[in-house]
């Protein structure tokens, strides 16, 4: 073999051993920065299952399938290169987009809220949003399109999160991080998904088929016990969107020198770690969460009325002049 076939080899290998390097390094730090954004993944979570709710069960996994790739498209295709440009050309705008997409959680939150309590005034709110609306196909599209709508926002806090906690200086890594800890994120939340939606198919199988009167039990206990978990992620999933949203503006609002919200939520995170020092990182979090639900319920609130008297007004006078546009 000759020196410079030798040589070349060496080169390879070094280069491999470098590819290697790199992708472990990707790896890790996708997995470092996607475990800071937890908090928004068990949102994620908790959220979904609501928009698979009512349909039957041959069409669960299907439309949880569609989510997911929605979700995947909101990652890669908008939200990972509008990250990055932002981050490099407009860094000043994430924050504001942020807060907008955090209003957007609140209102959905605070619309829920309002159904439970005002249910005949909120099918009247409802109503009139329909008319603005572009009108899907089927019930299953509206939902699949108003998760897909709902994941991109949380999606986009994801990556936002991501995006701070990548170490690397260079776009390529940062990039490959975003992508990796995106798709790893969403088959985690949507693979939980699934299994939640399934959960009382496995326990119809289990009462049925089990060999075992202990076996068989636990199914009819699954089966018993689904719809009370279904019902539970779904005051969950409001909850989470509302808090999260909240979250969201207080930290902007924070950003642009309006602190006293954040600073009264951490005074009452910190009341309650001493108050409650045996579960102090637990009731921090609690109380962190609950003024952060209070104040998004408080601005989605106000947000209702103006989507209503403002919002869908200016809306249906845009689309009216649409049609008049394209026929001229």
């Amino acid at each position: 073999m000759s020196v410079g076939l030798i040589a070349l080899l060496d080169d390879v290998a070094g280069l491999v051993k470098v590819a290697a390097a790199s992708l472990d390094d990707v790896a890790g730090q996708a997995a470092k920065a996607g475990a800071k954004a937890a908090g928004a993944v068990i949102d994620d979570a908790a959220v979904t299952p609501n928009y698979v709710h009512g349909f039957s069960a041959e069409r669960e996994l299907p439309i949880v399938a569609k989510i997911a790739r929605g979700s995947i498209r909101n990652k890669l295709l908008f939200l990972l290169p509008a990250a990055l440009l932002l981050s490099i050309f407009a860094p000043w705008l994430i924050t504001p987009l942020l807060m907008i997409g955090g209003a957007y959680l609140c209102y959905e939150g605070a619309e829920k809220v309002f159904h439970l309590v005002a249910p005949h005034q909120a099918e009247v709110h409802e109503a009139a949003l329909e008319h603005t609306a572009i009108a899907p196909a089927s019930l299953e599209e509206q939902k699949v399109a108003g998760a897909i709508k709902t994941d991109f926002i949380l999606s986009a806090e994801i990556m936002t999160i991501i995006l701070a906690a990548v170490e690397a200086p260079d776009f390529w890594t940062r990039a490959a991080v975003l992508a990796m800890a995106g798709i790893g994120i969403t088959i985690l939340v949507y693979g939980a998904v699934a299994l939640i939606v399934k959960g009382d198919d496995f326990g119809v199988w289990l009462a049925r088929n089990a060999r075992t009167s202990a076996g068989r039990a636990t199914g009819r206990g699954i089966v018993v016990a689904m719809p009370v978990l279904m019902q539970a992620l779904s005051l969950i999933g409001t909850a989470a969107m509302t808090w999260v949203g909240g979250s969201i503006v207080v930290h902007g609002l924070y950003e642009f020198g309006l602190d006293w919200p954040e600073h009264l939520i951490e005074a009452a995170a910190h009341w309650a770690e001493s108050a409650f020092p045996a579960i102090a990182g637990f009731a921090g979090w609690f109380a962190t969460a609950g003024f952060d639900f209070l104040f998004g319920l408080a601005l989605g609130a106000l947000l209702i009325p103006v989507v209503g008297y403002v919002v869908t007004p200016v809306w249906k006078v845009i689309k009216s002049a649409l049609p008049m546009r394209r026929a001229a």
